[in-house]
Order: C-alpha cells, then sequence, then structure tokens
C-alpha cells in the first residue's frame, strides 16, 4: 500500500510529539540542500545598505544579496515578536494562528517564571517537517514560542538543538543571567544587567550597560560549531538573533565605528529599556554586529564547502522600533528611526499593521539554483515559507497550510496559480486586521477600543506610503476584505479580536 506524503507526514508527527524523543527518517538523500534561515529582530525596511541605507554599513548582508535574490514585497508574520514567529514556524496566517500576540506564558500558565504562551502539542512545525525527512535541526537565538517543558519547548517542535534565549523578556538584555542548551539553564553573568532602567538625571555612561559575557557572542559561535558538526548534512538551521532590537548596549569597541558627532544628547530611557550616552551610535552598532554574525555564518558555510549546497535566507521578524511616549527625541529604548531613515518612507512602525510595521527585507541565495544579483517584486509573507522550504528541498508538506510556495519566484519562474490574499489579524496595540489583495490594502484599527476605526483602503502600486486613503470611493473593496475575513479568520480564546460586522468565526481550524 502507498502512503501519500502528506499522510506519511502527519503519521510521524504523532510519534515524534509522543515523548519518545526525536524522531528521523531513515535518512535524507546525500543531495538535499542545507537550509540556514536567518531572522533579524525588529530591523526595519530601510536599515540595510542594499535596501537603500546610506549611514550604516551593512557589507556582509549586501554581499548576501548580491549573490542571491533581493524580495521588495516580502511581508512578516505578524508586527509584533511571538505570533510572527508562530506564523513562520506553522505556515497558518494571524487568522488561523495558534499564537498572534506577546502574550507571557506565566499569565496563563502560572507554573512558568519566563517564556512565552506555547505552541500546542498538536501545532505542525516547519521543523518537524525537516526533522521527518531526517534533517538535524537546530534552533539558536530567541524562540517566544513557548517555555522549556512546555508544549511549546523547541525540542517538543522539532529541534534536535535549541541554544539562546527561551524568553523574549530575557532577550532584552544582551548580558542575561543566562542562556538555556536544551532544557539546561546555562548561567552566563553573575552580575547580569537588566534591559529596563531609567536615569532622568546625571552622566549617561555606556559602560555602566556592559556586562562579562555578550551573548550574541556565545549564540553567532554555536551556529558556526553546529554547521562544523553537521557538514555532512542535511541541516537545518534557524538563527533567530536578536539584534538590532533595543536596549542600546553593544559592546564599546563596535560604538568606535560610528561618529561621535551623530549624538548631541544622551538617551536617559525615558521611552524604556537602558540610558545610553550614544543612541544613534549604539542602534548603529547592533545592525553591523548583525551583519558581522551574518558573514561569520557565511564564512562558516565557505570553510566547510557547503555554500553551493545550501539556501540561506535573511529577513526580520518585524518593523522597526515604534515611537515612545515620555521622551519625543526617541523612539522606544532610544532607537532615532527618522536619523536613519528606518522605513525609507513606508508608514508605520512595529506593532502596525501599515506597511512600516509589517514589510520587511528579504533576500535568498543558493549558488546555482537562485540567479545572483536578482531582484524581485513577488508578494509575500511568512506564512510562505513552509511550502516554499518543502519545495527547495523536495520534503512532504502537512497538508494543511495557509501559505503559497516562492520557490518558482525564486528560480526564475512566477508562483503557481493566483496569489491568495495576505492576511493580518492583529489584536493588540488597540487591535488591527489588514488583507492585501492584489495591489490593494485593506486596513481597520482600533477595534478593541470603544471606538473602532473605519476601514480604510490603499494601491500599493501607486501609494506605498499609504497616504491617500480610498475607502470612500472603493465599497467593494471593504465587502471584499470582510468576505475574506469571514473566510480566514477563526475565532481564538487566547487573542480574540471582534470585527464589526464580522464578529464570529464561520468554521474552526483544524
Amino acid at each position: 500500500m502507498r502512503i501519500e506524503p502528506a499522510i506519511l507526514f502527519v503519521l510521524l508527527l504523532g510519534l515524534s510529539g509522543s515523548g519518545a524523543g526525536p524522531l528521523h527518517a531513515a535518512g535524507a538523500p546525500p543531495n538535499r540542500p542545507n537550509v540556514v534561515f536567518i531572522l533579524a529582530d525588529d530591523l526595519g525596511w530601510g536599515e540595510l545598505g542594499c535596501y537603500g541605507q546610506k549611514k550604516i554599513p551593512t557589507p556582509n548582508i549586501d554581499r548576501l544579496a548580491a549573490q542571491g535574490m533581493l524580495f521588495t514585497r516580502h511581508y512578516s508574520g505578524a508586527p509584533v515578536c511571538a505570533p510572527s514567529r508562530c506564523v513562520l514556524m506553522t505556515g497558518l496566517h494571524l487568522g488561523h494562528a495558534e499564537i498572534r500576540g506577546n502574550l507571557p506564558a506565566k499569565t496563563k500558565l502560572p507554573e512558568f517564571d519566563e517564556g512565552q504562551y506555547p505552541l500546542s502539542a498538536g501545532a505542525h512545525t516547519l521543523a518537524q517537517a525537516f526533522r521527518i525527512a531526517g534533517y538535524a535541526t537546530g534552533a539558536i537565538g530567541k524562540w517566544g514560542l513557548g517555555p522549556v517543558g512546555s508544549t511549546g519547548d523547541p525540542n517538543r517542535q522539532g529541534f534536535d538543538l535549541f541554544f539562546g534565549y527561551n524568553c523574549q523578556a530575557v532577550a532584552h538584555s544582551y548580558y542575561p543571567p543566562h542562556l538555556w542548551r536544551n532544557g539546561a539553564k546555562v548561567p552566563i553573568n553573575a552580575k547580569p544587567i537588566p534591559g529596563h532602567r531609567a536615569q532622568p538625571r546625571g552622566e549617561v555612561r555606556a559602560g555602566d550597560s556592559i556586562g562579562q559575557t555578550y551573548a550574541p557572542r556565545l549564540m553567532v559561535e554555536e551556529a558556526e560549531k553546529f554547521v562544523a558538526a553537521r557538514k555532512d548534512g542535511p541541516f537545518f538551521l534557524y538563527l533567530a538573533f536578536i539584534e538590532p532590537h533595543v536596549a542600546l548596549h553593544p559592546p564599546p569597541a563596535l560604538l568606535e565605528r560610528f561618529p561621535r558627532e551623530w549624538d548631541s544628547r544622551p538617551y536617559r530611557g525615558l521611552n524604556g529599556y537602558l540610558p545610553h550616552s550614544r543612541p544613534r551610535a549604539a542602534y548603529a552598532a547592533l545592525i553591523a554586529d548583525l551583519d558581522d554574525h551574518v558573514g561569520r555564518v557565511l564564512a562558516a558555510l565557505d570553510r566547510h564547502g557547503l555554500a553551493d549546497r545550501t539556501l540561506v535566507v535573511f529577513t526580520s521578524d518585524n518593523g522597526t522600533t515604534h515611537p515612545g511616549t515620555a521622551d519625543p527625541d526617541f523612539h522606544v529604548g532610544g532607537v532615532d528611526a527618522a536619523f536613519f531613515d528606518s522605513t525609507a518612507g513606508l508608514r508605520g512602525y512595529k506593532g502596525s499593521v501599515y506597511e512600516g510595521g509589517i514589510r520587511v527585507p528579504m533576500i535568498v541565495r543558493w549558488p546555482g539554483r537562485i540567479a545572483p544579483g536578482t531582484v524581485d517584486a513577488t508578494p509575500g509573507y511568512f506564512a510562505d515559507w513552509f511550502p516554499t522550504l518543502c519545495d527547495a528541498t523536495g520534503i512532504a508538506r502537512p497538508g494543511k497550510l495557509d501559505g503559497q510556495s516562492l520557490w518558482p519566484a525564486m528560480t526564475g519562474g512566477k508562483m503557481a496559480g493566483e496569489r491568495r490574499p495576505m492576511v493580518w489579524v492583529f489584536p493588540e496595540y488597540g487591535g488591527q486586521v489588514a488583507v492585501r489583495d492584489g495591489d490593494m490594502k485593506m486596513v481597520r484599527r482600533k477595534l478593541a477600543t470603544p471606538a473602532p476605526g473605519a476601514w480604510e483602503v490603499y494601491d500599493l502600486s501607486k501609494d506605498p506610503a499609504e497616504a491617500r486613503d480610498l475607502a470612500a470611493e472603493s465599497p467593494g473593496l471593504v465587502r471584499r476584505a470582510e468576505t475574506i475575513l469571514r473566510r480566514e479568520m477563526d475565532d481564538n480564546a487566547l487573542f480574540p479580536l471582534a470585527v464589526p460586522g464580522i464578529a464570529g468565526a464561520s468554521r474552526v481550524h483544524p
């Protein structure tokens, strides 16, 4: 009897989640490619040289783009960390995703003292698909989808190795008390530096925020070790680096790459996170550090002769940090997005379903398969990564995914079939929904407030800055957005969001 690949995936998935330990297929074919998926944290659309950044050099990421394909219309899964990563890992958009906001686990599960609300035991993740296909799987960096010991523990969601921050809140510090290696807590700083501290008065000294062990360096070293140990492959390496998410406390030597005259006044921590004497230089240093880490990973692939059989992906989980309220000269954490033109003219920031909150850099490289130096305008988002990576590597997909494969576009063709609408259902930051259907984008905000906002409509082909609302002259597009949401938006008791006129989902996603 022949078992269909998708059915075999589900059967093996059930066994791998049963507590029997990591389950591998008999072994992946030796010619299957490796995948290195690099995810930046809060990196804005315009903060890389290859996307037009003028002040911060990013030579390694720019080289990656020159050797591969740069996408100009790619979107994150959500406007903030945890739900964006949930969409990435499960291939389900925010209308169906289990995790739709940054909910600390302890608010619902008091047995956990760190971490975010976990993925369920029934979640089907990208890592599980790779592991079942015989891949070694590693996650290094920030997780945010469930505490160690929970159903969302990365080891229970398909990763053989996890090293890094399990909890997003702990990741606010670059000098934390500990990281995690699988289920073991690894102390790294006897005197950790908390990620939050205001200093309304007195001299602000950058050295006050420097600890003994800088966590990002441990993580990039772990990535190099992973590549060396699995060089005979195939492997799936998920590198969720924390840069440039605030707090601002890069190593002092990195600050010297940038002009002192940039910073005429310190950031005192009034918009949250840590103060810094040179906030612009510190933010640029975090992005430069991210670029250095990408360079080290690419060098590791070269060192072991793996570049030609490795698909490398680089993107960001959402847009750059949003404005604060206590200090108008800085965004949250001391970021000066205007100085760096972080959104390159797009509207909105992290936490917003406008373009600046969800349109993100995206670069792919695979020598011999993806043409170098190419730019592609195919629209796509994080829900597409599950089917895309399955197609690129020849592994089986699970039966239900919301995304569509971008692999044909990456290899010089076009996506199969019509682009399905892209959907965001975001209950936080006032409650927001967005639908991109072709070049038209429909947005509705303030849904979790006593006075929900009206629908807004934008033609992104003519108005990427979302400056001209066409809703008054486009009632048909508003009805179209509502129809799409009725079909694509399921109830979620943990992350409820009522949209006037379509409250109550028409079905429950399995």
